[in-house]
């Protein structure tokens, strides 16, 4: 019988996976707490390895310049000159069977009155007659107002309301219905507005903005079945008939968008419409127009309020038009009596609404604002356009509810995680949480199909720690036939005698001991007491039929390089610093070893057995076929030769003092140290400084060779960008063969040749860290406290990875830093927390509409403590044949992840210029799908972008302006970009190529809990002040750039001068003053980097200093030598769907 061992009390782990994960180390230069040991980390062998509909928002256009559209607009017009309207479209409602929210009862609804057009049943803003397949319980209303409407000249007026007003379905609950200020919005038409006579054309609601709305369809059509309505704007369509050339998914899809993106929102260029004619509202749409002629009737009302009606367009409006308007008289509109504001936040996803902060009912604002156009301009305001919002809320998400898949939070946001069924979204992300049922369909969608795996992936504090269960000598039950590991989706069957695998279909008989009967509902009785049954994560303890040899020890061998170079500049003494501090942070026991040799023209080693007095060096001249001078002494126990390390740690520098060799052998130093390690395995770490220029995997200068940027060398760019040789792959194969993983510190000031250096670590599964140019008094603290949570953060030894799953598709590729020797398995001498692998997919055949697709991987490795250990993920998502319903399920993350990976793939061997068109290309394919098959029928004149996937142009421009992508950096620094991106998770590939940037001289005004970060603020230089000091981060770094005018006080209070000329270097260390504003900096410097595990080095951008360049190449919204600005870039989109339209 499987035994439970609950992670707090497993002897081997330390100090428990329970604990909090984040580093709280990582405060300061001056650190003296130790990190947490986050737990085992564990160690792979080979045995296992055998054998978006509903809710869109449409945008109807209207006549340009015609005012504010009223009710019975006539249309669409033609006449948008160049103006570039663009809307979000929510991405519509999950399932049906999901728990349902319940509105604020202070919230307030006011649909438009009058009569229906022609055939469409009641009345606009009424419920229809019937609601096929949904329930008054199943969609919860909201208190209704109603409101007059006066009529047209030689009108009557309608009947007034009577009946309950129409039931908001889910996706639309507290989501404001319409752009433009805010206090001007409603959702009805203005109380007593005479409406325009033509009573048959689409449902729309009048507003002295200029902004126009059409309200939400029946609930039924957010699930894709054909409703009693069609969209408003055209004549009815058959229901249930379809073209017979169409393909079935487009029709269904086109059919069912058609039928649900009647809420519309279109803000158009009028004579009272001004860009800052009042204060922005969160909204879902954002559409532009241009102005042009009207005629414009004065008339009275009954009441004997003056209104004007426009003839040509059939818009009524109290807010006197510009045409009629003397010079002297203001264009504001005035407010309208009677009018409600709709205030509430937009809708997000289900499966997180409901545990915002813990209560139920309070959904968190992510959805993007309108942007109203400036008078006379096709421009849109860039301060509306959908940007990425920054939340301190944190939220709980429970993976599966109601045996439903939910849609994962965003991998940027903070959340708690509930294991219900599915692994958690840290663990696993999938770029659709809808999968399409065949291949046609995902390539029509444009969309890739891959998994972000980050299976050491470090979890929130408050989460549950990953359960570890015993099946004792049998090992865990599997699939006879595709080797699958036990999971909740595996389906037990005649009285639990057997069970059906979930990814092959394979019947199998359950062993007898484990063998447990069914309840009423079909499930094993002891499935919620059993973690394989019931949790999508779950570790299994590993029998011998998955050891290949004994455990291996946790070995740490330190390379440091004592070359003059890296004597001159302080990184001998500051890696012989770090390395002595952070032996304390080793993992505790007996089988924990160490080694250490330096290296420059020759190699040396030290022998640390404890029998001897001191440590001995023993040189190694031979650095073309270096050898290893003794079998035993050169790796020994930490407990039992601690007193040498340090006394060794001590010395060195002062013995390489006076060097006099400028050349590196980090060939055949790392060579010689693999054959030291060879026997055991474990972790090289190596800390280098200059160019390898002699001996074994000698490199030469090759940066003088081709300049990054040169236009004329761009292919010989591409050939710095690969491996000089293959000497070092070949070597780092036989490291991953012999399970050695190469940690690469690089301190330097001058080029390296990280192009070639790197294959090393990318091969074995380990990292680069990269101090360019490196100075001893600020970077030393960075370094130590980089090498100590290498050595302290979750990690296993020894791995080996498989992605299983269901029939229908198989894995296609994977991406990441590690060693394949066969297409299905990934081999790992190392995993971290840190370390993200993509799978890619392809279909082989076609799944059944609303069946199940299932994904599981397994990881087997090492924990530090010589466990050994299987991890399993499994996660399971709905299948779909609608492509508007597959674009509901888009994960932004994990997809920007994908075309990031993507672009890294291709920068060594295909010019900039293309991959940087190539990104762009995926992006507008995935656009113009969305049009095409998804949205509405409307004017050409808009830019429609699912909700799902509204900032995919912001981060697309983003990624052609970066550091990997742009013609003008270093060749080392795009080496390190490129190679630091192969691993990347999604929740650090956003701030990689868009990073936050935080006004900090105005800390102490806003109230900010304990820990919590001051909002983000666009990347535009319009949003800095010459009278502030902001803080912009990637990461990794920090920049930290004071406007001309600051004042002199706040720059004492945060930074300890009067002046910023008194900033003499670009790098400084932040220090803490005995005042709120120094300390509120400091504590926000310090989340950040607790966010990103990395002690975020800060740098200071002085006038005229090449960091200040790069600090405005990072306003990426910003029109500079990199490319266009972001609204430029809507454009510029827009034109090319518009070209693929046609």
């Amino acid at each position: 019988m499987a035994g439970v061992i609950p992670h707090q009390t497993d002897p081997a782990a330390g100090r428990g996976r329970g604990m909090p994960v984040v580093p709280p180390w990582i405060q300061g230069p001056n650190v003296s707490s130790a990190p947490p040991v986050s737990g085992p980390s564990l160690r792979p062998l080979q045995a296992h390895l055998s054998g978006s509909s509903a809710s869109s928002v449409q945008m109807p256009a209207h006549a340009p310049g015609s005012g504010p559209p009223g009710l019975g607009s006539s249309g669409p017009s033609s006449n948008f000159g160049s103006a570039l309207p663009m809307q979000v479209q929510p991405s519509g409602l999950p399932q049906l069977g999901q728990q349902q929210f319940v509105p604020s009862s202070n919230q307030q609804f006011q649909p438009g009155v009058g009569h229906p057009p022609s055939g469409m049943g009641p009345r606009i803003g009424m419920p229809p007659p019937s609601l096929p397949g949904a329930s008054s319980s199943s969609f919860p209303t909201q208190p209704t107002q109603y409101s007059q409407m006066r009529p047209t000249p030689g009108q009557q007026a309608p009947p007034p309301a009577a009946s309950p007003g129409l039931p908001l379905s889910v996706g639309q609950l507290q989501r404001p219905l319409l752009g433009g200020p805010p206090l001007r919005q409603t959702l009805a038409q203005p109380l007593g507005m005479p409406p325009p006579g033509n009573l048959g054309a689409p449902a729309a609601t009048s507003f002295p903005t200029g902004s126009s709305v059409a309200y939400p369809p029946p609930q039924n059509m957010y699930r894709g079945t054909p409703g009693p309505f069609q969209n408003l704007g055209e004549p009815p369509k058959l229901q249930g008939t379809q073209p017979a050339s169409q393909p079935p998914w487009q029709a269904l899809s086109s059919q069912t968008s058609a039928s649900a993106s009647n809420l519309a929102l279109q803000t158009g260029q009028s004579g009272s419409l001004g860009v800052n004619s009042a204060p922005e509202t969160i909204t879902s749409g954002v559409v532009m127009g241009t102005s042009g002629s009207s005629d414009w009737q004065e008339l009275t009302a009954p009441d004997g309020r003056r209104y004007f009606y426009n003839k040509i367009t059939k818009h009524s409006s109290w807010e006197k038009p510009l045409e009629l308007k003397a010079p002297t008289e203001g264009s504001q509109p005035a407010p309208v009596p009677g009018m409600t504001t709709q205030t509430a936040p937009p809708m997000p996803s289900l499966p997180m609404m409901q545990y915002q902060a813990g209560v139920p009912g309070y959904p968190q604002p992510v959805s993007p604002r309108t942007v109203p156009p400036a008078v006379g301009s096709s421009r849109i305001d860039p301060n509306q356009i959908p940007r990425p919002t920054l939340s301190s809320v944190t939220s709980l998400f429970e993976t599966r509810i109601n045996s439903q898949a939910a849609l994962p939070p965003s991998a940027t946001s903070n959340f708690i995680v509930k294991d219900t069924g599915n692994c958690s979204p840290r663990f696993m992300r999938c770029t659709l949480n809808q999968i399409p049922c065949s291949a046609d369909l995902l390539s029509t969608s444009g969309m890739p199909l891959a998994l972000m795996i980050q299976p050491m992936a470090l979890p929130h504090p408050s989460e549950d720690s990953i359960q570890v269960v015993d099946f004792g000598e049998n090992g865990p039950v599997r699939c006879s036939r595709c080797k699958a590991y036990i999971n909740p989706f595996m389906k037990f069957v005649d009285q639990g005698r057997r069970f059906v695998c979930n990814l092959c279909g394979f019947t199998n008989e359950t062993p007898r001991d484990y063998h447990c009967n069914l309840g009423p509902d079909g499930r094993r009785r002891d499935a919620d007491e059993r973690p394989e049954l019931c949790k999508g994560t779950v570790e299994f303890v590993a029998t011998k039929e998955y050891m290949i040899r004994s455990p291996m020890p946790a070995v740490f061998f330190y390379l440091i390089d004592v070359s003059q170079t890296a004597v001159q500049i302080g990184a001998t003494a500051s890696a012989c610093s770090a390395v002595q501090r952070a032996l304390s942070d080793l993992p505790e026991g007996p089988d924990t070893k160490v080694g250490i040799a330096t290296f420059d023209t020759t190699v040396h080693f030290y022998n640390l057995n404890r029998s001897l007095q001191q440590p001995s060096m023993l040189v190694v001249p031979d650095i073309e076929d270096v050898y290893t001078p003794l079998q035993t002494g050169l790796i020994v126990s930490v407990s039992e030769c601690r007193q040498h390390l340090e006394q060794l740690l001590e010395s060195i520098p002062a013995i390489f003092q006076t060097s006099q060799n400028p050349d590196s052998a980090f060939g055949a130093a790392i060579k010689g140290a693999f054959l030291a390690m060879k026997s055991t395995g474990g972790k090289l770490l190596v800390f280098h400084s200059a160019l390898p220029s002699v001996g074994f995997g000698a490199l030469s200068g090759r940066e003088v060779e081709g300049r990054a940027g040169s236009t004329s060398g761009e292919k010989e760019a591409n050939k710095l960008l690969q491996p000089a040789d293959k000497t070092l792959k070949t070597l780092a194969i036989d490291f991953a063969e012999y399970q050695v993983c190469v940690d690469l510190f690089i301190t330097t000031h001058a080029y390296v040749d990280i192009a070639s250096l790197a294959v090393v670590p990318r091969t074995t599964g380990g990292q680069i860290y990269y101090y360019y140019p490196f100075s001893a008094s600020t970077d030393s603290a960075k370094l130590y406290n980089d090498l100590r949570w290498n050595l302290t953060r979750p990690q296993g030894l020894e791995a080996v990875m498989r992605v299983r799953c269901s029939q229908g598709l198989q894995v296609q590729d994977y991406f990441g830093s590690f060693c394949k020797r066969i297409p299905t398995d990934v081999d790992l001498p190392a995993i971290d927390c840190d370390k993200t692998v993509m799978a890619t997919f392809k279909h082989d055949d076609k799944f059944q509409d609303g069946s199940e697709c299932c994904f599981q991987c397994a990881l087997l490795y090492t924990t530090l403590y010589g466990q050994r250990r299987i991890r399993v993920m499994t996660l399971s998502l709905p299948c779909t044949s609608l492509l508007s319903t597959v674009f509901r399920g888009a994960d932004l993350d994990a997809q920007f992840t994908y075309f990031l990976k993507q672009a890294v793939q291709e920068v060594s061997t295909t010019p900039l210029v293309q991959v940087r068109e190539h990104a762009t290309t995926s992006c507008v394919n995935i656009l113009y799908t969305y049009r095409k098959y998804c949205a509405t029928a409307s004017s050409s004149g808009q830019l429609i972008l699912p909700e799902a996937l509204k900032l995919l142009p912001l981060y697309t421009l983003a990624l052609t302006k970066s550091i990997g992508l742009r013609p003008d950096v270093r060749i080392d620094d795009r080496s390190y970009w490129l190679t630091r991106a192969v691993s990347l998770s999604a929740s650090l590939s956003i701030p990689l190529v868009y990073p936050r940037m935080f006004a900090i001289h105005d800390l102490v005004s806003k109230e900010l809990n304990n820990g919590e970060l001051a909002p983000v603020l666009p990347l535009s230089s319009e949003h800095l002040d010459n009278e502030g000091i902001f803080l912009l981060e990637n990461g990794e770094d920090a920049f930290v750039y004071a406007g001309k005018a600051v004042s002199p006080d706040v720059l004492h209070h945060l930074f300890g001068v009067q002046s910023v000329n008194e900033m003499t270097s670009s790098q400084f260390l932040l220090q803490e003053y005995d005042n709120a504003a120094s300390k509120k900096v400091n504590a926000m410097v310090n989340e950040i980097r607790k966010q990103h595990c990395s002690y975020l080095r800060l740098r200071w951008c002085k006038r005229g200093d090449p960091i200040e360049f790069l600090f405005f190449s990072l306003m990426v919204e910003d029109k500079n030598s990199l490319g266009m600005s972001y609204v430029d870039f809507l454009v510029h989109i827009h034109r090319q769907i518009q070209n693929k339209m046609v």
